[in-house]
Order: structure tokens, then C-alpha cells, then sequence
């Protein structure tokens, strides 16, 4: 057995929940890959939601989606995943967090705790029972250091009979690999 990063376990808690039909959220679009994977997992009646603050995330987002003709069941929005709730009014499956700051942008533009865990509050409130949020926390190099402390000092303090909360990580590796976090709503 091998163990998965972050990345990876993410994309399988994702595939064993989401099914045709659902709508679910890419809350970090950046340069689209987990926006065209969920709309592979959701599928033709499917919807989903993307965000991003950066015009050049929905551009490539956009062309991704379009190479592959998945354009038509996905909401392409320009605005910080923290005002989701203005957007998105359904319920929803499955959240999905990359934070940090988009492969090849700007690391200036990143990723912040106090508007993620805004994001994971409108999130959880959108979420059906026994949906899933679920982060990857990118917090090595330049940024994400604050932003991981953040999340980690809030997270356990989400009401344990509405959510259950996972953090799992890796204690020993080298260069601060990614930190899974899942939470499930139990009501």
C-alpha cells in the first residue's frame, strides 16, 4: 500500500461520493483541473460551481472546459469563494478547497484563513446532509503558513453533533506536504 498525499485522497473521498446528476463547488478553481473533474463526476444533468477572483483562472478554466465539452454544465464566477451563498442557492454534494495560490499566478494571491473559513461556513450551510467539504491545505514556500494556523485553530470548534471534522497529514516528510481535511455534515 501506498500512502496518497493530500491531492489524491481528496480526488478519491470525491469519485466514492459525488454522482451523475449532483451539484457540487470547486471553491478555488485556479487553473481549472479539479473544475473538470467534478464536472466529470457530476455529469451531463449535473452542475458545477466555480470560483475564483483571478480572470486568468476562468480563462484557463474556461478553455479546459471547452476542450473537453463540459462548458454547459459548469458556472464560471469571478468573486472570492466567500460570498458562495450569492451564488449558489441549491444544495450541494461536495465542496472542494485547493488553497494557497493558483500553479503559476501570482503567489501574492493567495488563499486567506479568515475568508476560507467564511467560505466553509457558507459552504457547510449549502451542503446536504452527510455531504462532504473537503480542503487541501497548501501552506509551504511563501504563503499558507497563516492561513493553515488559522484553519486548524477553527476547525475543531465546528459544533461535533452538525459536523464531523478530519485532519490528516503527514508528521515527517519534508517540505511541508499538503494537510487533507474533510467535514461531513451529520444534520
Amino acid at each position: 500500500m501506498n500512502l496518497k498525499q493530500a491531492l489524491s485522497q481528496s480526488h478519491e473521498y470525491a469519485r466514492s461520493l459525488v454522482q451523475a446528476g449532483d451539484t457540487v463547488v470547486d471553491a478555488t478553481m485556479g487553473n481549472g483541473h479539479d473544475t473538470v473533474f467534478l464536472a466529470e463526476l457530476a455529469g451531463r444533468s449535473g452542475k458545477v460551481y466555480a470560483f475564483d477572483i483571478q480572470q486568468e483562472a476562468l480563462e484557463e478554466t474556461e478553455n479546459k472546459l471547452k476542450e473537453k465539452g463540459l462548458l454547459n454544465r459548469c458556472v464560471l464566477i469571478r468573486d472570492g469563494h466567500e460570498k458562495m451563498k450569492q451564488y449558489v442557492s441549491e444544495s450541494v454534494r461536495l465542496v472542494l478547497f485547493n488553497l494557497g495560490y493558483r500553479p503559476g499566478g501570482d503567489h501574492s494571491l493567495c488563499t486567506r484563513g479568515e475568508t476560507t473559513m467564511q467560505a466553509v461556513l457558507s459552504a457547510f450551510d449549502l451542503l446536504m446532509v452527510h455531504g462532504l467539504i473537503i480542503l487541501v491545505i497548501y501552506h509551504g514556500g511563501d504563503s499558507g503558513f497563516s492561513e493553515r494556523d488559522y484553519l486548524l485553530e477553527q476547525l475543531p470548534l465546528m459544533d461535533p453533533r452538525k459536523a464531523a471534522v478530519m485532519v490528516n497529514r503527514f508528521v515527517n516528510l519534508p517540505n511541508c506536504p499538503p494537510i487533507l481535511v474533510c467535514i461531513e455534515k451529520l444534520k
